[in-house]
């Protein structure tokens, strides 16, 4: 039983080791952070960006291994869903800034002088994606 647990933990500490460090790897190699920093126009405050990476990890994980529930106020969630969507929006926009990924795709697809076009199919396909989320998959 104490060789099962012990073996148990090891195991989920590697994992979360291994984890850890590929998104380590993943925010210091594609220079994330800095390049949000760029396009928000505050690398003066970068180290709260970091700040806020580590808490948010952190806390994230710790609370996915709790079976908290928690009861919020409508208003507050339509806060911090629209938070949420923010900062992921800028994150993808920094990957794909960092990447180049619109430019490349739009010469593979020989679109290059229409890239508006597809700019838009992106936004707008976000949008529905996220619209079709919400009202079929939220309950209030």
């Amino acid at each position: 039983m104490i060789l099962t647990s012990a073996s148990l933990i090891f195991i989920g500490f590697a994992g979360g080791l291994a984890v850890g460090a590929g998104f380590v790897a993943f925010l210091t190699v594609l220079g994330v952070i800095p390049r949000v920093t760029q396009l928000t126009k505050t690398d003066h405050k970068i180290h709260y960006y970091e700040a806020a990476a580590i808490i948010g990890v952190v806390v994230g994980s710790w609370l996915d291994l709790q079976e908290y529930i928690f009861h919020f106020p409508v208003v507050l969630l339509a806060v911090v869903g629209t938070l949420s969507g923010i900062f992921n929006g800028m994150l993808a926009a920094a990957l794909t800034e960092v990447l180049n990924v619109l430019p490349l795709l739009a010469k593979r697809i020989g679109i290059q002088h229409q890239i508006i076009y597809l700019l838009m199919a992106i936004v707008i396909g976000k949008i529905c994606g996220s619209l079709f989320q919400w009202i079929y998959f939220v309950d209030l």
